[in-house]
């Protein structure tokens, strides 16, 4: 088959993020199993307009909002070749996919973006945007198979409409990481991975290191990412008092990502959403346990609380729960045992032999 992913971005934009890169893991599962894989995405500056990279061709055209009108108008006019099924991956809104072609469509989505549309775009944007998420696109691709990464999004899908029989659930993997020399730092370390954006609420993770400063003089926070955010998490920093002991990486490689992941005691995920949590696996893979809120969703799957990692549902239970791990070496080192088991049991190759099927399934072969 000739399948074609619409998403918004790919790992190589300055956005892209682990929803992107669950994105790429599925198309190169199924370009290794023969078939012709095109990703549509929106350029940037720099960006190679077309090119081919592990088997996928991409094809980058529009902006943030624009790629979204040159998807469609490229899809109706079949600027893409001939296409057998198209896969539309809802970052919030859908491609509407439906309304310019016959072919079959697969929706994939990690999240339903229910609280984040009056956090990002706050008034009437943010209304309309869940308007089309929860009652537009669930009419739209009513005849659709949907795939998702956890039970806790696939829930959610069914509140909004979504028949439970036509949503499947493939996991996020976890790639074994890079060999690395050195040991855990010696002083207390926090960080955080993802991108500098307000739904994040890297703000609370800030509140955390200042929160526990007295107990943990010593305590420092590393923040690998960026995003349009940032200045206002500096300005958070300087207001908390604590701006000389939060290091903002930016943008990473992965050399240094995983160096970060292996010198923390404890990694923190203030997320407001997450359909899974591709970090809380990497961290893992290094013994190092992640905090997160329980209401995120995803995070109910990718930690097991109290065993991989611990879920919390307030601010002040995540500072509780990170000052907890931090006194305690016991139970640091039984958590980082957990998490280190929990990633091992992922695997990508499972997870695109499952996605390749349900391909096949939507393509109806």
């Amino acid at each position: 088959m000739h399948v074609l992913f619409c998403n918004w971005r790919d790992t190589s934009h300055p956005e892209g993020g682990g929803s992107e890169f669950y994105v790429e893991q599925m198309a190169r599962g199924l370009a290794e199993r023969g078939h012709r894989v095109t990703i549509a995405a929106a350029s940037f500056p720099g960006a190679a307009k077309v090119e081919t990279t592990g088997g996928v061709r991409f094809v980058r055209s529009g902006a943030k909002f624009g790629v979204y009108l040159q998807i469609f108008a490229r899809l109706l006019l079949r600027r893409y070749g001939r296409v057998d099924l198209v896969v539309d991956v809802q970052n919030g809104l859908p491609f509407f996919t439906r309304w310019a072609t016959r072919k079959p469509v697969l929706v994939l989505l990690h999240h339903v973006h229910r609280e984040q549309w009056p956090v990002v775009y706050p008034g009437l944007v943010g209304r309309v945007g869940w308007w089309i998420e929860s009652r537009l696109a669930p009419r739209m691709y009513r005849r659709s198979r949907y795939v998702t990464v956890s039970q806790a999004t696939r829930l959610e899908l069914v509140d909004i409409g979504v028949d439970r029989d036509r949503v499947a659930i493939v996991h996020n993997g976890t790639i074994p990481a890079p060999r690395l020399g050195g040991p855990r730092s010696t002083t207390p370390r926090l960080c955080v991975l993802g991108r500098l954006v307000p739904h994040k609420q890297v703000e609370h993770a800030i509140d955390t290191l200042a929160d526990l400063t007295e107990e943990h003089p010593e305590l420092t926070l590393d923040i690998a990412g960026d995003g349009w955010w940032g200045q206002e998490l500096r300005a958070h920093a300087e207001a908390r008092g604590v701006a000389d002991r939060v290091r903002f990486h930016g943008f990473v490689d992965e050399a240094t990502k995983h160096r970060l992941l292996a010198e923390a005691w404890v990694m923190a995920m203030p997320s407001l959403k997450e359909g899974w949590g591709l970090v809380v696996g990497e961290a893992g893979l290094h013994g190092t346990p992640t905090v997160a809120y329980a209401s995120a969703g995803g995070t109910q799957e990718s930690i097991d609380h109290k065993d991989s990692g611990v879920l919390v549902d307030t601010p002040e239970q995540l500072t509780k729960a990170i000052g907890g791990i931090l006194a305690d070496p016991s139970w640091r080192r039984f958590l980082g045992d957990g998490a280190r088991t929990k990633a091992a049991s992922l695997s990508w190759e499972a997870s695109q032999s499952r996605f390749a099927e349900e391909c096949a399934r939507a393509a109806g072969a």
